[in-house]
């Protein structure tokens, strides 16, 4: 059996052929997903309008949650205009064939997630990699580039490893260069800055410095469906050129009134996001007590522990799952051969004495297993 029925019964727990666990998979960082505020709001809008959209953006496919709900991430990312699509996938895929064309330059780091390097392939566009977050290798690529248009894309929140991209640089090459420039916020809004604003609190960058933020609802946010934030002009634009948006149908009323609630919570109640940060200097502390590798983690919810042989990741992975904790394995081609790694996943729900006791059961079994984790 390839895929496995996973229950989530709490943010922090799941079950799994009838065992319950401690879930260090989600990406639910703020544990909205199953707050009563999101699914009464997704439950009165299922009432009212139904469960799905009935057709693509364009005919009758966009509601009115759907049309506040831009507003209201236009405003969370300080932008005039948002678009709402169906996944985050879709978003990244569709914006950079609607952006790119013959007479354009796309340079993307080496490590960005796979929707923009798919994304950058199926274009008409040159594709070149710079070196990860080597931000000397990418000036030396455009200085030596041709072509009328340059566009930049990375992560912010890189999805293997949890560090940070140089964003501040990226702005001044941008600039420097007359480039355009697209962040990748999948992993950073809801995470980033005291109150989660993401990379632009993060960073403190002026409203102008990013062109272009793509960001998912499905993660921070508790809900399902893909966002992309810039100028009105831009967002017009995208409107009636871009695959996924006119060819897809729209999310549904429940889920756009879901997100909704989720902005609201995350901008009134600062406990939540500091619950988050409090989870991610504890896991870093313990991981660090044990002298595990975390890779190249810093501040934010993904904090991998390197394992080295894609084998060795499953059988920690399988071995962890027994003892009650869920922590995935990321293995080749997701990550380098010899880098594989469990992808430990903290939310603001977690407690500090689950981390300790995942992490724990974790030195247990490599013990047991006769496996030695990189330091």
């Amino acid at each position: 059996r390839t895929l496995r029925a996973v229950h989530r019964i709490s943010p922090r727990e799941c079950e799994i052929d009838g065992r319950r666990l401690l879930d260090f998979s989600s990406n639910d960082y703020m544990g909205l997903s199953m707050r009563s505020e999101l699914i009464n709001g997704a439950v009165e809008w299922s009432r009212r309008y139904g469960t799905g959209s009935g057709a693509s953006r364009l005919i009758s496919g966009t509601n009115g949650a759907m049309l506040e709900l831009e507003e209201k991430i236009a405003a969370w990312k300080g932008f005039e205009s948002a678009l709402i699509l169906s996944s985050g996938y879709s978003a990244n895929l569709g914006c950079i064939a609607a952006l790119a064309n013959k007479n354009t330059t796309i340079f993307a780091d080496k490590l960005n997630h796979a929707s923009i390097n798919t994304g950058c392939q199926l274009s008409q566009a040159e594709f070149r990699r710079y070196r990860h977050s080597d931000m000397a290798h990418l000036r030396r690529l455009i200085a030596g580039s041709g072509g009328d248009q340059k566009l930049i894309a990375s992560d912010t929140v890189f999805s293997m490893d949890g560090d940070i991209a140089p964003v501040p640089e990226l702005v001044r090459i941008k600039k420097e260069y007359g480039c355009f420039l697209m962040i990748d916020e999948a992993h950073s809004a809801c995470v980033l800055g005291r109150t989660g604003g993401g990379v632009d609190e993060y960073f403190c960058l002026a409203g102008d410095d990013i062109d272009m933020k793509m960001g998912t609802l499905s993660k921070g946010l508790g809900t399902c469906g893909g966002y992309l934030a810039g100028s009105r002009a831009l967002i017009e634009y995208l409107r009636y050129n871009l695959p996924g948006f006119v060819f897809s149908v729209g999310i549904s009323p429940p889920l756009a009134a879901a997100t909704l609630e989720a902005i609201r919570l995350l901008q009134d109640d600062p406990s939540i996001m500091e619950g988050l940060h409090r989870n991610i200097r504890c896991f870093r502390e313990e991981a660090k007590k044990r002298h595990f590798n975390t890779c190249l983690a810093g501040e934010t919810a993904i904090l991998p522990i390197l394992v080295g042989r894609d084998e060795d990741a499953f059988a920690l992975s399988m071995a962890l799952l027994e003892r009650g904790v869920f922590a995935p394995s990321a293995v080749y081609p997701a990550v380098p051969r010899g880098k594989a790694r469990l992808r430990f996943c903290v939310i603001s729900e977690h407690k500090p004495e689950q981390i300790v006791t995942a992490l724990d059961t974790l030195q247990e079994v490599a013990a047991e297993l006769g496996i030695k984790l990189p330091e």
